[in-house]
Formats: structure tokens, sequence, C-alpha cells
């Protein structure tokens, strides 16, 4: 697959020319490190990395930085012994062993570097590929000159990037190498690059919990709404029952009170007889009205005739939804009759009415 460049890095300076520059952001916080030494004495270091092409530009990836442990200036010369220079061609080996040589970096006070045959005399020899690099930091100042070898000379560059990725290799050497650039354990752990990654880990992690969260709180409302609907369902249900129930309660009094006239009157004659039973079978008080009647010259009319006198105002039809309290407070405005119209039509249950019944009204 074909390398393309990095999203995530910071931009410095213009970056119109070729090649372009990526520094990875440990081996930044590495050269910044290089300034403490370089204070009284200056520093440097071999950049490795790898120079390609990507998408059609050049360009140069620098992710790894080993001290050159003794370098001198001469006037316009940069002296560096054949035994510093093994010594750090070992390390290069050890750390990066993947990585080739890509440029240098030179950190010193008040000498800004110049393009002069001295320092292009050392470019040429030790790094004299097309496209390498070299640095110049100031070790009391944030200021620095990136420079591309090109056309045979080192070449002032606008700007370069930072990126940010995982770089066990350049904190493996931090580690290591801490002590012998004067930087304590803490000072590492604690440096620009690691808080970079540890904050932008804590962001994921946030924004990880964040969606955990709104995805808890969805599908909560969603189980909340599925309790509504099945509450809903479940309601409609039972009264879709109480319905049901309700019909068959109209077709079964309409069965009963319907096509049998005949069982209409025998019903009517047997309310017609516990109404007499409870109104005048008193023998001795029907005996006395009749006494009375001989004595006045009147005359006791016989059962038939007292049912002939009924009238329909003296029933009462069952309708849907009646029960005996309503029936009652609906004819004599409260509920104390329900005993009576119970003792009236022979119900050992008033919750035993159904629909198109014929009640005689006490």
């Amino acid at each position: 697959m074909e390398k393309q460049f990095p999203k995530n890095v910071r931009q410095i300076g213009n970056v119109c020319d070729e090649p372009k520059i990526y520094v990875e952001d440990y081996v930044d916080t590495y050269l910044n490190q290089l300034r403490q030494k370089a204070v009284d004495h200056p520093a440097g270091a071999a950049l490795t990395g790898e120079i390609l092409c990507v998408e059609g530009q050049d360009a140069v990836y620098i992710s790894g930085a080993v001290q050159i442990k003794e370098l001198e200036i001469d006037g316009n010369n940069i002296v560096i012994k054949e035994e510093v220079w093994s010594k750090m061609e070992d390390d290069k080996k050890e750390y990066f062993p993947e990585q080739e040589l890509v440029g240098w970096c030179l950190v010193e006070t008040g000498h800004p570097l110049g393009l002069n045959k001295g320092i292009n005399r050392f470019h040429n020899k030790s790094f004299g590929r097309e496209n390498t690099v070299c640095i110049w930091r100031d070790a009391l100042e944030l200021e620095e000159i990136f420079y591309a070898y090109k056309y045979g000379e080192l070449m002032q560059m606008g700007g370069h990037y930072i990126y940010y990725e995982k770089n066990p290799a350049m904190q493996n050497y931090m580690i290591n190498t801490r002590r012998t650039i004067g930087v304590t354990p803490s000072e590492v752990v604690e440096d620009r690059a690691a808080k970079n990654f540890r904050s932008a880990v804590k962001e994921k992690m946030e924004y990880k919990e964040q969606k955990q969260s709104s995805s808890f709180v969805y599908a909560m409302s969603v189980f909340l709404v599925v309790v509504v609907l099945a509450i809903g369902i479940s309601t409609m249900n039972n009264f879709d029952k109480m319905e049901a129930v309700q019909d068959s309660l109209e077709a079964l009094s309409m069965a009963v009170s319907g096509p049998g006239k005949e069982k209409d009157s025998l019903e009517e004659n047997k309310e017609v007889k516990e109404a007499q039973q409870e109104v005048g079978a008193d023998s001795e008080t029907i005996g006395e009205s009749s006494e009375t009647a001989q004595a006045t010259g009147g005359t006791m009319p016989d059962v038939s005739t007292v049912q002939e006198q009924l009238s329909d105002e003296d029933f009462y039809v069952v309708e849907k939804g009646d029960t005996l309290d309503t029936i009652s407070v609906k004819l004599y405005g409260d509920a104390g009759h329900v005993e009576a119209i119970c003792k009236m039509n022979g119900l050992s249950d008033g919750n035993l009415i159904f629909i198109g019944q014929k009640l005689l009204l006490p």
C-alpha cells in the first residue's frame, strides 16, 4: 500500500517547498532537550527515518534521533572524531535498525548556521544524499532553521510539519539515554510529547464514555416506549374482551327474550306471583280486606285481576351497564332500594342480572 501523508500534524512556517519535512513529536521533544546540554558546549544528533515520494511529492520523515556525543566547531568546520561517529552508528543500529540516516541537527549558541563551505563540506561528506536535512537550533532561544540538501548544496526551507504517532523506538532511546543528556526521569515522562499523547487518549476515552452513555439512554428510551406500547396493547385487548363478553350477554338476552313470547309470559306470571306473595300473601290481611269489602258492599279482586292491573311502569328493563345500585339511584334517587328490588324479584345475588331482564319494581 502506498504511503500517505500523516493526518494528525501541526504546521510550522511555510511548507510550500519540497521536500516536505515531517518531524515526529518525540524527536522534536528530544532535540529540545539537547538545548540544555548545548548551553556551554555545542551538541549534535544524527537523524534517522526515510526519504521517499508520497503522492507525487518528495518527503522526508524524521522518526528517530541519535546523539553525537562529542562534536567540535573549529571556525566554520564541524569536527567529529571517528570513534564518536562509530558510537553513533552503533546506537542507530541498536535503537533504529530499520531506519536510514536522513540528516543531522546542530544545537549551539550565537552561531546561526550559514551556507559556508565548511558546513556544506561536512554535510556532503556525511549525508551527501539528495533531500537529506540539516537542522540548526539555538540553545538559548526558540529559534531554528531547516535546510535540505538539493543540487549539491544546503538550501533553507520555509517550514516543516510536526506529526504525532506511536513511536516506541524513540521513547526507548530517550529513556535509556536520559542521564547522558542531563534529563531526569520525571522530565522524560512528563515531556510534551507524552502529555500530548495522554491528552489524545483521554479525549478518546471521554468521547467513548459519552457515546456509551448516549447509547444507554437511547436504549432505555426505546425500552420504555416498548413497555408503554405493550401496556396499551394489553389494555386494548382487555377492552376488546370486555366488549366481547358484553356482546355475548346481549346476544343471550336477545335469545332469551326474543321469539319466545310464551317464555315472556311465563316470566311475567312468575314475577306477578312473587309480587303477590310479597304484597298480599298475608291471609289475614286478605281476609280482613275481604270482610271489609263485603261489609261495605264491595268485592275483592282475584289474582288474575291484580296481574292485569300491572302496567309497564311497574317493571324496569335492564339496560347495558346497569347494576341494582344504578337502577335504584336512577328510579328512587338513592341506593337504598336494592334489597327491596331483590326481594321483589326473588334475586339471591344482586349481581346476577342481564340485559333485557324485566324487574318488578317495589
